[in-house]
């Protein structure tokens, strides 16, 4: 088989980059074993308001330009419903933080979406004696299905091959790159925190952090919007509630464990006052890095492979414009910003 690329990994990032190569009439095929799970546990919602601190997410407008029309694109392509539009209720803890919210209200990159109003939450089952704010143009991305929905596409199109990619069989050649019985023009690895075991790309400072949530069932709480207090409470249907989500960079692995569960409960508890059951518990690690920027380029000494890595906790927002800036550098020569490139770690690839 001969292809112009080799995508190694099948999360959002694997899946922006296949639509990207798709529109500009590129051939792939797609290595994947589902041993990196973070797209498949995120919440998968979009916010260009980091409500920790009432401040822009790193170029959000630009990511959301580019990403909202990406997602509706594959809604019409596979005819199903992926993005939930949904507000989110940030409550607040002091008087303090209400003011707070008014001043940002008023930045030139958040007013478009943080409402000035004060809003009472209009349920008597969440605890927010200081009311909240509000975030409108968010929402949730439905990423479970649709990592589901483009897998399966992809296997009956004979474009996805089910198992471990081996980095030690790859043969560069002049024109090309030879794996197994497949050539191709260029492979590009995007495998989430499973980077660490890439031996071209295993220097590049990816830290993984490993995030939990648990899905409850909640018959009297009946909100049909987006909780943000310690931690979030999201609507699913059918009274059903994602829980989330823990921070852990010591453990690097995908199993849920008890410590993650009780952090959830114990804060979940502080603002939930009606009766619950946990009907689900996840994990997976987040491939993040310290600078919170995403990792993208080619190999120092080997232009033919790539990385579209670094995601890290707002891949839904950022996946799709990420892929255009690295088809463009790979096909086009055209500059990664230096901020994205991994070339700003001096190429310790």
């Amino acid at each position: 088989m001969t292809v112009d690329y080799i995508i190694v990994g099948l999360g959002l990032a694997g899946i922006a980059f296949a639509e990207e190569l798709k529109k500009h009439g590129k051939t792939f095929i797609v290595f994947e074993d589902q041993s990196q799970s973070s797209s498949l546990v995120a919440g998968g919602m979009y916010n260009p308001v980091i409500l920790k601190r009432f401040t822009p997410v790193w170029n959000a407008r630009e990511q959301l330009q580019v990403a909202l029309p990406f997602y509706s694109s594959l809604e019409k392509d596979f005819r199903k419903s992926y993005d939930q539009p949904i507000d989110i209720y940030r409550t607040f803890k002091s008087f303090e933080e209400q003011n707070n919210w008014f001043i940002a209200c008023d930045h030139p990159l958040l007013d478009e979406y943080m409402q000035t109003d004060i809003v009472e939450i209009q349920t008597k089952r969440i605890h927010a004696p200081f009311k909240s704010g509000r975030v409108t143009k968010t929402g949730r991305i439905r990423v479970r299905d649709l990592v589901s929905d483009y897998r399966d596409r992809l296997k009956s199109e004979g474009l996805l091959i089910e198992e471990s990619f081996v980095h030690q069989l790859v043969i560069t050649w002049d024109d090309c790159v030879e794996y197994r019985k497949c050539k191709a023009g260029k492979v590009v690895f995007c495998e989430g925190n499973g980077l660490k075991k890439n031996p071209f790309f295993n220097k590049l400072p990816l830290n993984g952090t490993k995030g939990e949530l648990i899905t409850i069932h909640a018959p009297e709480l009946k909100i049909d919007y987006i909780i943000k207090s310690s931690i979030f409470i999201m609507p699913l249907g059918d009274d059903l509630y994602k829980i989330g989500a823990t921070f852990n960079w010591s453990d690097k692995t995908n199993a849920p464990t008890e410590d993650g569960r009780f952090e959830l409960e114990s804060k979940l508890k502080s603002v939930l006052t009606c009766d619950y059951t946990v009907v689900d518990h996840e994990a997976g690690v987040r491939p993040t890095t310290g600078d919170r920027r995403p990792l993208l380029g080619t190999h120092k000494d080997n232009a033919r492979l790539a990385v579209f890595n670094g995601l890290g906790t707002r891949g839904v927002m950022i996946a799709p414009l990420m892929a255009e800036k690295l088809y463009r550098f790979i096909e086009a020569g055209i500059a990664l910003d230096p901020e994205i490139s991994i070339s700003r770690f001096k190429q310790k690839n």
